[in-house]
């Protein structure tokens, strides 16, 4: 067996693009995020439960909110499916235990995290900057952080997570992370920024 097939090496998907220069905002790809696709009832009592007994915290029920719990966050994505967000190394051990908790129990467990590619931007006006890509309104009031919601940006499937009020991730699938990318790199220059409002700089 080679040491190629012994010994596998991970790479991002953005890991041979250089960092950007010339934007108005931070951008970079977080690359050491594990990701867990966990599905389930939440009337059901004893799914609830096991859940809780591994994460540590209840799973979100309210629509398009996310609960954080030390490392481990999880993100409400429909009325029986969350991401379960966790350091990478940390992944396999964590959807394991998640299985074995939840065995004999109606629910999905499957390790995703090689699935999406994590975009994280910090800075001032991204709700304006982010709208150039999207129908979504990300001026109301619900837009606040903990948000999370799948909306189409930049005519690709994406999830939008609200950190901070001046930090976003973009989770977009591995195949499409160079386009969106791009897409940022030509929509977030600082000439093209604008202000939420008053008068507007030339560029």
């Amino acid at each position: 067996m080679s040491d190629v097939l012994a010994n596998p090496h991970f790479e991002t998907a953005l890991a041979r693009r250089a960092a950007p220069t010339g934007l108005s905002f931070a951008l970079r790809e977080m690359a050491d995020r594990g990701m867990i696709d966990l599905r389930g009832m939440t009337t059901d009592r004893k799914f609830m439960a096991a859940v809780k007994s591994v994460l540590g915290a209840d799973l979100p029920k309210v629509p398009r909110t996310s609960v954080a719990w030390g490392d481990v966050k999880m993100l409400w994505l429909s009325p029986d499916q969350w991401l379960v967000l966790c350091p990478r190394a940390k992944a396999p051990a964590l959807a394991a235990d998640l299985g074995k908790a939840l065995s004999g129990i109606h629910s999905q467990v499957t390790n995703v995290s090689d699935m999406r590619t994590v975009l994280r931007l910090e800075g001032e006006n991204l709700r304006v900057t982010l709208a150039k890509g999207t129908s979504t309104d990300l001026m109301a009031a619900e837009v606040k952080p903990g948000f999370v919601k799948r909306l189409k940006f930049a005519e690709v499937g994406a999830l939008l997570n609200i950190v901070e009020d001046e930090i976003f991730e973009l989770y977009v699938f591995r195949s499409q992370a160079d386009y969106v990318w791009d897409f940022l790199l030509a929509t977030g220059t600082t000439a093209s920024a604008l202000k939420v409002f008053g008068p507007q700089t030339p560029g």
